[in-house]
């Protein structure tokens, strides 16, 4: 077990806890160094088909530990953060992120480094950097990603704290439950993509990546290059005859072939 960090495998899920309550999982350097390589290790790992992060207590994170901040190396610190709040972007496997309580500062940033957000009714977000003298710089780009850089920008400069409903409304949380159904739900849509084809998401999510930077005729032909690989692959072909076997006795003959 890593320090303040629970990691536990479900089956091809990879759940892993932030754990350090009685500090409101404020994201020291142990925490952070923890969490980035328990991500790393289960994107390594071929048997692991998707990540669930949540957070024990009251909340999900508090955002970066302020009682260590003025003690660390701002050398080692800053790239360190930088990994972890860009981590998801990189990632090839999905990641879901269950949010309850508080999600402030890194807590926020780190919550959006998820391909999916799940909040129960009484979580809180905000990008309060400002509040103590900093620009969320490390985490600007997940939050613009996910709420548009205007309003990422307005939230920065703002620092206001707001909840599940608006940030569903805004489209940085993806579904808001009640705080018994959160671990439930959350699960359960991991463990739905865990069960994905393991080539066709890390594809995908690859060619998303890749993707962000080109412009439309460079998009197109990645595209075209993307979805000729997958089609040669030996899961699309499983899958395709697993879907001709299971709907051929309904089909007219004359529907050999999807429209």
């Amino acid at each position: 077990m890593n320090e303040n960090l629970l990691v536990k495998r479900e089956g091809r899920l990879m759940h892993l806890t932030l754990d350090r309550a009685a500090k409101r999982n404020a994201l020291d350097m142990a925490l952070c160094r923890n969490l980035l390589g328990a991500i790393r290790e289960a994107e390594a790992d071929a048997s692991v088909g998707a990540i669930l992060l949540d957070g024990n207590g009251p909340v999900f994170c508090a955002g970066m530990d302020l009682d260590e901040v003025l003690e660390t190396n701002a050398d080692e610190m800053i790239p360190l953060h930088a990994g972890l709040f860009s981590v998801g972007a990189a990632l090839r496997k999905p990641m879901v992120s269950a949010v309850h309580g508080a999600a402030l500062g890194g807590g926020m940033g780190l919550a959006l480094n998820a391909h999916m957000v799940v909040a129960a009714s009484d979580a809180r977000f905000g990008l309060t950097e400002a509040r103590v003298g900093l620009w969320p710089y490390t985490i600007f780009r997940a939050v613009a990603r996910a709420a548009g850089e205007r309003r990422a920008v307005r939230m920065a400069l703002t620092t206001e704290i707001f909840g599940a409903e608006e940030a569903a409304r805004i489209g940085i949380v993806d579904l808001v439950v009640t705080p018994e159904e959160l671990q439930d739900r959350a699960r359960e849509a991991a463990q739905g993509m865990a069960m994905a084809s393991a080539a066709a998401v890390g594809g995908g999510l690859e060619f998303v990546r890749r993707v962000r930077a080109l412009n439309e005729e460079e998009a197109a032909r990645l595209a075209i290059e993307c979805r000729k690989r997958a089609q040669g692959t030996p899961d699309f072909r499983e899958g395709v005859r697993a879907f001709q076997e299971k709907r051929r006795p309904s089909w007219p003959s004359h529907r050999g072939q999807a429209e």
